[in-house]
């Protein structure tokens, strides 16, 4: 078990949710089997723009991070020396020796939609099931580990979109949240990064981390009396077969291309091909294809141009169809320019730059009572967007009959639709639509990843996750997938659950008169 510091084990969690859980332990509801749900109610805005789906991520992080912690002494003897106002220990010594009895979180089981694929608002992402007290600990630290990753892992997939084909290179680490750069890392990745400049995290998800070099080598050589040519050589002395140079220190057109391509007429005459050039400032896309003109006239058809410099999902856009616009009036081959680039994208990716947190919530959804029999739980809010959907349920994806993905239902558990019609429901008002049962098909989202202390299945391989999230995204509807005004996807409940809902309400709302 891995000696985590304090702030990272078992106490990675909010205040209140061990003050709650001392509550329910002496309300007598501490062991009563509870269902909590992970959810968002909207996709990331980012003021221009919106994205249409997102991708879940950050599970692997989390069930290996819930089976390397617990409630030891080390963690007891800090909750003990805390004091009301009043001198009188916050936690008593009963609830201290049942967490102590708890241990961890090995009494939980999680369902959960598989990391890497498409999900939507309010649809369960993640459910909880197990002791309420254990539950509500462990609130926190799911919130954290996977809002998170699924915000980054989005972005990294509307990138992917926008860049098409293109290699897609991740360098955000420098300006990334502390330690979260890691995660943003791993969820970029999955999300639709080919490559990261992670050296420590790529080499734990067995990919190589890639980068070039800083303006500073330049800088360095140039303070001591040498050239960007200088620079350039003894860089590519060093790495012959990995030679990609950083050409805008200087003049990108006038000294960095020109030295580049003298630098790679050098390292073809010892029969090495180089890599590439970096562009780092000014117009990228004009500047790219004026330095594929020259790369072209010197004999370098093939060596890749990467851009950098605060690109995000619509600056890439903007790049590719300034390029064939451009292009098509000059006589440039801009498809041709297209393919010989590489997206660097950082700070926007991994701060998801325009909305900087996914709104994932955690809820109560149903409490056994004391004769094991499941009852729903709800929050009646007046706001009808904020009112989750209780009970105990089941999750399906409708495809079309072209295989398309329609809509994601929420179902009573147990619930069969064997008529000849499938209604859908709005969860939040009265519309509703009738699907004919024989056009369409659908498919379980929640499976378990984790029961009886430990993951229920080995961990994907990042091969695996990027599989998934391509093959859901190649089942969305195009306009789904638009970066910018996404048709709505359809989230929808069924007859069951749709009254349900609306007898749980009523029931709640006659209690409180």
């Amino acid at each position: 078990m891995t000696d985590r510091p304090l702030n990272e084990g078992i106490l990675y969690t909010d205040f209140y949710q061990l003050t709650m859980a001392q509550v329910y332990f002496e309300m007598g509801l501490h062991e009563r089997s509870a269902r909590f749900e992970h959810f968002f109610r909207s996709y990331p805005d980012y003021g221009a723009h919106k994205a249409g789906f997102c991708v879940v991520a950050g599970m692997g992080p989390l069930l290996e991070w819930m089976q390397q912690v617990r409630f030891g002494e080390r963690e007891l003897a800090q909750l003990r020396k805390m004091k009301e106002a009043d001198g009188e220990p916050m936690f008593g010594e009963p609830f201290l020796a049942w967490l102590a009895e708890q241990g961890d979180f090995s009494g939980l089981t999680i369902e959960a939609i598989p990391e890497g694929r498409v999900v939507h608002p309010n649809v369960p992402l993640t459910v909880v099931t197990g002791p309420l007290a254990m539950a509500q600990i462990f609130e926190t630290a799911l919130l954290n580990f996977l809002n998170f990753a699924t915000l980054i892992a989005t972005k990294a997939a509307r990138v992917r979109e926008s860049a098409g084909h293109a290699t897609v290179m991740e360098f955000g680490l420098r300006r990334a949240q502390g330690w979260a750069g890691n995660s943003a890392t791993r969820a970029s990745l999955i999300g639709g990064a080919d490559f990261s400049s992670n050296t420590g995290e790529s080499i734990l998800l067995g990919i190589d981390p890639k980068g070039t070099h800083a303006h500073a080598l330049i800088q360095a050589a140039i303070a001591t009396g040498m050239s960007e040519l200088d620079a350039f050589r003894q860089y590519a002395a060093r790495y012959p077969d990995n030679t990609l140079l950083l050409v805008d220190t200087i003049n990108t057109l006038q000294s960095g291309v020109p030295n580049a391509i003298t630098v790679f007429q050098e390292l073809r005459e010892q029969e090495r091909e180089p890599v590439g050039i970096r562009l780092d400032s000014g117009d990228l896309a004009y500047l790219s294809m004026e330095a594929a003109h020259m790369l072209d006239e010197a004999g370098f058809p093939d060596v890749s141009i990467v851009l950098s410099n605060n690109l995000d999902e619509l600056v890439i856009w903007q790049i590719e169809s300034q390029i064939r616009q451009e292009g098509s009036r000059n006589g440039v081959d801009a498809e041709k320019v297209l393919r010989r680039l590489v997206f660097g994208v950082g700070t926007n990716l991994v701060t998801s730059a325009g909305d900087p947190s996914l709104g994932g919530v955690y809820k109560l959804v149903a409490l056994q009572d004391e004769t094991g029999v499941w009852q729903p739980a709800i929050k009646v809010s007046e706001t009808p967007r904020k009112v989750p959907t209780p009970g105990v349920k089941s999750l399906y994806r409708v495809y079309d009959q072209r295989g398309i993905a329609t809509a994601d239902l929420l179902a009573v558990q147990g619930e069969t639709f064997d008529g000849t019609a499938l209604t859908l429901h709005h969860p939040f008002d009265d519309r509703r639509r009738t699907l004919d049962r024989a056009s369409v098909t659908l498919e379980p989202l929640l499976t378990t990843v984790f029961a009886e202390g430990k993951a229920a299945h080995p961990p994907a391989s990042l091969s695996e996750l990027r599989q998934r999230r391509r093959a859901d995204i190649a089942r969305l509807d195009p306009g789904v997938r638009r970066l910018l005004n996404p048709h709505i996807y359809h989230v929808s409940l069924s007859e069951a659950l749709d009254a349900l809902k609306a007898e749980v309400v009523q029931e709640v709302m006659a209690a409180s008169r």
